[in-house]
């Protein structure tokens, strides 16, 4: 598929998601098939090799050392506070967990899940036993050591 069919593709999706919307009058419709337009057009004029992220440019709406809180992990890109990023960053920012920590150069180690949030889903998962492996003999088995 050619960039301008994947281009008019998009359009067209976010366009008929727009006007599904009650609110939406065709004057708007027709405003933001224009402004869209607009920006395909200028990231296609810019080229491949100048459309990707500069990360000099980009600060964090907050300290990074203010990101993570006992209940809240704060996105770094508009500094709003989530259990967990990663939905957040796929959807709202079109970015991956790798991308996210190499854009502010963010340890391997840094939680993109609230402390609180992870503990208990993992206490959780401990009181159904998982993460244990135990093996047992099953009569299947005690039947071929015989």
């Amino acid at each position: 598929m050619s960039n301008n069919k994947s281009h008019d593709t998009m359009i067209s999706r976010i366009v008929a998601s727009y006007a599904a919307r009650t609110d939406v009058t065709p004057n708007d419709i027709v405003e933001l098939i224009s402004k869209l337009r607009q920006e395909f057009s200028t990231e296609i004029a810019v080229g491949a090799s100048e459309a990707k992220i500069n990360t000099d440019k980009i600060k964090p709406a907050l300290p990074i050392d203010q990101a993570v809180t006992q209940d809240q992990v704060f996105c770094l890109c508009c500094g709003k506070g989530f259990k967990m990023l990663k939905r957040h960053l796929g959807v709202e920012h079109g970015l991956n967990e790798s991308e996210y920590r190499k854009l502010f150069d963010l340890p391997e180690t840094m939680p993109l899940v609230a402390p609180s949030y992870s503990d208990k889903k993992a206490a959780h998962a401990k009181q159904l036993g998982l993460g244990k492996y135990h093996r047992e003999a099953s009569n299947r088995d005690e039947a071929y050591t015989e």
